[in-house]
C-alpha cells in the first residue's frame, strides 16, 4: 500500500531514503519536511518494464536488497513484538477473509496463519533490518549514470522502511510471479526453484523465505480483493492453492 503525503508512512519513507544516502535507494536531492516534499534523482525503466526473465529479475532484486538492508535504522525506530509484520498480516488475513465472505479456500488461509504463527514464534529483534517492505520489480528502477551506492545499476523507490527479518522482503519477491507459476506445468516445483534461488543469492533461510512468500501471497490477494478488484485478487489465491502441494 503506497504512502500518502502527510501520513506517517510518507514520513517513514523520507527518513529511510535520507539515511540510505543513495545506497540501494533513489538519491534524495532536496527535501522539505514541513511541506512533505522530496526532489529525487531521475531514474530509468524499472525491472518490470525491462522485461527481464523471471530468474534474472529475482537475482537482481535480491542483490539490490542486500545493499538496501545495510541502511541503518532510525534512532527512534523501535518495534514491539505485537507490531511485528507477521502479527499484523495474520490479523489482516483473519479479518478480511471473514469480512469478504471467504473468497478463497480455508486451507490456504489456515496455512498462511500457521506460517504467520511460526514467524511470530521466531521473532528476533536482533535479526531485524530496515526492510524495503514492497520490493517488487516495478519498485526497482535503473540509474541513468553509474554512481556510488548503485553499482548494480538499479535502486529502489517507494520504501516502507519498517523493521523486520530480511527474509520478509524476499517473501515479497516470491509473491509476484502468479502468471509464470500458473502457466507452468508444475507450479510447485517452479516456486521451489524461485525460493531456492533467493536463498542461494542472499545466504538466508529458504524455509523462512517460503513462509513469508505464502503469507504475502494470501494477504495480498485478500487486500486487492477488498480494496481493488476480485478479478485481480484471484490469481494470488489460485497460486497459493497450487503451492499447498
Amino acid at each position: 500500500m503506497p504512502s500518502q503525503p502527510g501520513s506517517s508512512g510518507f514520513q517513514q519513507e523520507i527518513d529511510t531514503l535520507i539515511r540510505a544516502n543513495g545506497h540501494g535507494y533513489v538519491q534524495v536531492l532536496q527535501f522539505d519536511y514541513e511541506r512533505r516534499a522530496l526532489l529525487l534523482e531521475q531514474l530509468g525503466l524499472s525491472i518490470q518494464e525491462s522485461k527481464l526473465e523471471p530468474k534474472q529479475a529475482i537475482r537482481l532484486l535480491c542483490q539490490v536488497l542486500k545493499q538496501a538492508w545495510l541502511v541503518p535504522s532510525g534512532a527512534d525506530q523501535t518495534m514491539k513484538a505485537s507490531e511485528y509484520k507477521a502479527q499484523t498480516l495474520a490479523q489482516l488475513i483473519s479479518e478480511l477473509w471473514v469480512k469478504l465472505e471467504r473468497p478463497c479456500s480455508e486451507k490456504i488461509v489456515s496455512q498462511a496463519l500457521e506460517f504467520a504463527r511460526r514467524r511470530m514464534d521466531a521473532y528476533d529483534r536482533e535479526r531485524c533490518v530496515v526492510v524495503h517492505g514492497d520490493p517488487h520489480p516495478a519498485n526497482a528502477l535503473q540509474v541513468l549514470a553509474p554512481r556510488a551506492g548503485a553499482e548494480l545499476g538499479y535502486v529502489f523507490v517507494d520504501s516502507e522502511g519498517f523493521l523486520c527479518e530480511p527474509e520478509y522482503d524476499l517473501g515479497v519477491v516470491m509473491r509476484d510471479w502468479n502468471e509464470e507459476l500458473l502457466a507452468a506445468a508444475d507450479p510447485l516445483t517452479l516456486a521451489y526453484e524461485y525460493c531456492e534461488l533467493l536463498a542461494k543469492e542472499s545466504g538466508l533461510d529458504e524455509a523462512t523465505i517460503w513462509e513469508w512468500g505464502f503469507i504475502e501471497r494470501v494477504s495480498t490477494g485478500l487486500y486487492i480483493y477488498a480494496y481493488g478488484s476480485s478479478e485481480l485478487g484471484q490469481p494470488f489465491f489460485k497460486t497459493a492453492q497450487c503451492l499447498l502441494g
